[in-house]
């Protein structure tokens, strides 16, 4: 008899737009079955690039310098293709952001609006593009499939496009590549536009989990994708994820308790496998000798492959991923392979022959939005 008191409670505030939880014995699930909160995260793969093609430069999260922009735009000329700057790049409000949040997003709808813009490169990340959620629609992301390209804040935008089911490119921004564009970041990056996609090889690392597993590749900037939980641009929110991780300047409690947020919310659980890139001058005042080791028994509780030391994020060496894009990480004790399951031309890239110049803590922080 209680439990058909409870069946038709809730059944009256189900419709009721309410929801209830009741507790009715062992064999709940018969009564009041569990909502599969999850979603199908499925991306087309834009057109990759070919000489002459435009290519849109905005910022939609903080103010970028106007030389670092034009030097961007010489560097896309020198790669055959067609650059064309945003009609609000340049404006700087409140001390930082690159525009109000209408200049913003006018932005992005004229990238987007252009079919003669073949992919859009952000000029900085900073912070800003969680003001811009509510504002844009899945549907007007996915009427004009383009590359996007950035990192960092940018991982909000990442989040809507694989939500509105286009890939897009976790990879370099103005900022980085005004400093010449000869880097192997910047490079992968130009060739991953034009259709050469990237298979990685990666060197053994003491806090990888080993195995094999395939997944829609999500994440990005932990403190910026986290915040993200529940609305329109939580890809987290897909099912058989892999999902990429990586920080700058935080403290290890914070990456702890942004880490248990995830959990809490199944998104673990909703993981084939995890990527770990880059923790760049994040703190150390715990004992584990590294963020990779914090993390290390409570990801090894999923019992999923864990691909430790992904050279993504900011770093010196940021090597572009595609977001949206079906991937597979075969993690083994000699090392480890990403591989994009997508078409376009196999470019084998072993992550250890890569090296770049250092570049100063201050201006990756500055870079980062993190410090002025």
């Amino acid at each position: 008899m209680n439990k058909i008191l409870n069946w038709m409670l809730a059944t009256i505030l189900t419709f009721s737009g309410l929801t209830v939880l009741t507790s009715c014995g062992d064999d709940d699930d018969d009564i009041i079955p569990t909502a599969d909160k999850s979603v199908v995260i499925d991306c087309v793969k834009p057109d990759y690039l070919k000489a002459g093609d435009k290519v849109a430069l905005i910022s939609p999260s903080y103010y970028t310098p106007m030389e670092n922009v034009q030097k961007t735009a010489d560097l896309l000329q020198s790669w055959g293709l067609e650059p064309v700057i945003g009609p609000n790049v340049g404006k700087i409000v409140d001390g930082r952001y690159a525009g109000t949040v209408e200049e913003r997003i006018s932005d992005i709808r004229w990238a987007l609006g252009d079919p003669a813009v073949k992919a859009i490169i952000c000029n900085r990340g900073g912070y800003g593009t969680i003001q811009l959620i509510d504002q844009l629609t899945l549907a007007e992301l996915k009427a004009s499939p383009k590359w996007l390209v950035g990192f960092s804040d940018i991982s909000t935008l990442h989040g809507l496009l694989s939500r509105a089911g286009v890939m897009s490119i976790h990879g370099t921004m103005s900022s980085f590549l005004a400093k010449g564009g000869t880097d192997t970041t910047s490079t992968l990056m130009r060739d991953l536009l034009l259709g050469n996609v990237p298979c990685y090889e990666l060197p053994a690392h003491e806090q990888n989990i080993v195995g094999k597993a395939s997944g829609v590749l999500v994440g990005g900037n932990l403190c910026t994708f986290a915040p993200n939980l529940g609305s329109q641009a939580d890809a987290t929110k897909g099912k058989d994820l892999i999902l990429f991780i990586e920080e700058v300047e935080e403290s290890m409690h914070n990456i702890d308790r942004q880490m248990r947020i995830l959990q809490m919310n199944g998104v673990l659980s909703r993981c084939k496998g995890i990527i770990l890139g880059e923790f760049t001058d994040c703190g150390s005042e715990f004992t584990y000798e590294s963020v990779e080791a914090m993390l290390h028994d409570m990801l090894a509780e999923y019992h999923i492959p864990v691909l430790c030391g992904f050279p993504g994020g900011h770093g010196d060496v940021n090597l572009p991923l595609v977001m949206g894009a079906s991937v597979t990480i075969d993690v083994r004790n000699d090392g480890a392979t990403l591989q994009f399951n997508i078409d376009g031309n196999q470019q084998q890239v072993n992550t250890d022959d890569i090296t770049a110049p250092s570049t100063p803590a201050a201006t990756r922080m500055q870079l980062a939005g993190k410090r002025e």
